[in-house]
């Protein structure tokens, strides 16, 4: 069981949202967060004051998926979330060491969705 972990700009989440479902990946967590990688820095005019932006409006999705889930899940959220500029964001997977679903106490491989492919 791997923990996919994706962020990618906001204006791709959608796109993002429906490659994972041609993908059959269903179970996910989505949230708004501020990042900083590649990207210049953006300098902006606010209230006639000059503010040098330094984090960029991100979205973060979290995917935790059976081994044979990884790779589609991966080529999902690069298919969705590219636009081939800097700051389409990065992909990164952790292995999961236990997982457990409340409603039926299953664990392991059987408390991810999806199982198998």
């Amino acid at each position: 069981m791997k923990l996919v972990i994706g962020v990618v700009r906001p204006e791709k989440a959608n796109d993002v949202m429906e490659a994972l479902y041609r993908a059959e990946v269903r179970g996910l967590s989505v949230s708004r967060v501020q990042g900083h990688g590649g990207e210049l820095d953006r300098v902006e005019t606010y209230r006639g004051t000059t503010v040098q932006m330094r984090l960029s409006e991100k979205v973060r999705f979290e995917v935790a998926v059976s081994d044979p889930y990884v790779e589609p899940t991966i080529n999902a959220l690069c298919e969705g979330g590219s636009t081939g500029e800097v700051g389409d964001g990065k992909i990164f997977v952790v292995p999961l060491e236990r997982v457990v679903r409340i409603r039926t106490g299953e664990t392991g491989d059987s408390a991810v969705t999806p199982v198998e492919k």
